[in-house]
């Protein structure tokens, strides 16, 4: 998640501020994968109220949480034309007025009360990345959001050494640590291109590659790839087909080859199909997730097909893809991933190579390192300090940091709980306070197996729905197999015990009614063979 947020006051003036990002993180780790939001109370708590909302850029963590956190503040946002038409669609999602969103361009200005901030471009895994310049008073700091040194980006120009060197000496850059261990320098989309023209056509099958949506290179490029090697190209996974979308009416893929809608790919021969699928990260309710299960409507994986993982594992997320990867590999399908061919990804973050550039351009006098763990943080520290900038201080989450003449300080830390948030929410959910009304009845009769690997559904499910919302069985269906894959408990008491909240906060989530809810679970005996 990333909120920054920053303060400034003249003598005797009353401090002026503003935010910098507005990201969610999504719990892997807990039922049905919630969001985490920013906390606002610290806020609440010290008067801080920002008067404008700044985007560095569209991915999840840094513009997630704004369509559920703005309403508390009503400000203006300003944010690039992809950012923003992204921010958009969240928020007409959610019934909310885009009238505050503000497009600004790459390499604009704006001011803000006494800030003056300048969009600085540069390249990272998403189109029109950029850093803030940040002038307050005599203070001028680099925010340089999510970045690398990409020369070949494939979408956007390169990196302007000479912008940078223009700005020389900052007082501070609040910079970027995800790779500050990596030694050399963040591979290339360019060469990323031409590992997957490679890739593709070594495959005999169809070929499914799968990537972070948001990663508009990426995406032209297997486009092409899949041109070059013969094959029609089709978008899986709703988020890749609204940053598709976006994404094109703002012009950026004009050189994507013509889609082919999903429905239509069955009909294909096999090695004319190709499919550009979410769910990298073994996320259970995304695309690839189906393939694997073999619960997608229009596509069906088999021996001889190949999937390409074009994207790295996000720490935690690693039981997930594990699992994903069991179930692609059962149905025969080749995998192609970080383990076995690296040069099918690259990271949208500067390696220390890239950083020594970044820093003799800018000449910073302080640096805060941020984002990473601790000791990507720590690496980050140590690089600096050997180049003679100041980096006293490795921020946590809740910190107050001062920039004054004397350099930086931290002078207060305020404690973050975790705010969650189930994806759907709207209001509170019910049927997990107690107290609520509950609208009609539902009786569920699940017959279960125990397995080697845990608890498998068995037959039909048995629903009787009565005054209660419409409700999707096949949704229902796929989340409660998925639920089932993940509970590991002994006893049917136990599953009962750990299935049951979960169920609640799904219905929650699903039905604009909550029905009482009677569940029956069954054990069935598998059969043995002499």
């Amino acid at each position: 998640m990333n909120l920054n947020l920053y303060g400034y006051a003249e003598k005797e003036h009353e401090e002026r501020w503003i935010a910098v990002d507005c990201g969610m993180m999504i719990r892997q780790d807990l039922p049905d994968s919630p969001l985490q939001v920013p906390d606002l109370s610290t806020l609440d708590t010290l008067g801080i109220a920002p008067e404008a909302l700044i985007i560095t850029h569209g991915h999840e963590d840094h513009i997630g949480a704004a369509a559920w956190l703005w309403p508390q503040w009503g400000c203006p946002i300003h944010a690039t034309p992809l950012a923003a038409g992204l921010l958009r669609a969240k928020f007409a999602e959610r019934g909310l007025s885009q009238s505050a969103i503000h497009v600004i361009e790459p390499g604009e200005a704006l001011s803000v009360g006494p800030y003056s901030l300048r969009y600085l471009p540069l390249t990272h895994s998403i189109p029109e990345s950029c850093a803030l310049l940040i002038t307050a008073g005599s203070h001028r700091v680099l925010h340089t959001g999510d970045w690398k040194l990409d020369p070949e980006p494939l979408i956007g120009p390169a990196v302007d050494a000479e912008l940078y060197r223009a700005l020389a000496p900052v007082d501070l850059v609040v910079g970027d640590s995800t790779n500050a261990p990596l030694p050399g320098h963040s591979r290339s989309e360019g060469e990323v291109a031409q590992a997957l023209t490679r890739a593709i056509e070594g495959c005999r099958g169809r070929v499914v590659v799968s990537c972070f949506a948001s990663n508009l290179a990426r995406v032209l490029a297997i486009g092409r790839a899949a041109e070059r090697c013969g094959r029609r190209v089709a978008l899986m996974g709703r988020s890749m087909e609204r940053m598709v979308g976006v994404a094109r009416g703002l012009g950026y893929l004009d050189d994507m080859p013509p889609l082919v809608p999903i429905s239509d790919m069955g009909y294909l021969p096999p090695e004319e199909v190709l499919v550009i699928a979410t769910g990298s990260q073994g996320e259970p309710r995304a695309a690839l997730s189906r393939l694997a299960r073999g619960r997608h409507p229009h596509v069906e994986l088999e021996a001889g097909d190949s999937v390409i993982f074009s994207s790295k594992a996000i720490p935690g997320n690693e039981r997930l893809i594990e699992r994903l990867k069991r179930g692609l590999s059962h149905l025969g399908v080749s995998l192609l991933d970080e383990s076995n061919h690296e040069e099918l990804h690259a990271s949208g973050h500067p390696a220390q190579d890239e950083l020594t550039t970044f820093y003799g351009w800018s000449r910073p006098r302080h640096l805060l390192p941020v984002h990473g763990e601790p000791r990507h943080q720590q690496a980050h520290q140590s690089l600096a300090q050997s180049l003679g900038i100041e980096a006293p201080i490795i921020p946590r989450n809740g910190d107050m940091i001062r920039l004054d003449a004397d350099g930086l300080h931290r002078e207060a830390r305020h404690a973050q709980t975790p705010r969650i948030i189930h994806q759907d929410e709207v209001a509170r959910l019910p049927g997990l306070g107690g107290g609520e009304a509950r609208h009609g009845q539902l009786h569920l009769a699940l017959t279960v197996m125990a397995t080697e690997q845990g608890w498998t559904r068995i037959g039909r499910l048995l629903l009787d729905v009565s005054e209660a919302s419409p409700l999707d069985e096949d949704a229902f269906v796929d989340w409660l197999d998925d639920c089932l894959d993940d509970i590991q408990v002994e006893s049917l008491a136990d599953l009962r015990l750990a299935l049951r909240p979960r169920m609640l906060a799904w219905f929650g989530d699903h039905l604009r009614r909550m029905p009482e809810i009677h569940l029956q679970i069954l054990a069935a005996e598998a059969e043995t063979s002499g």
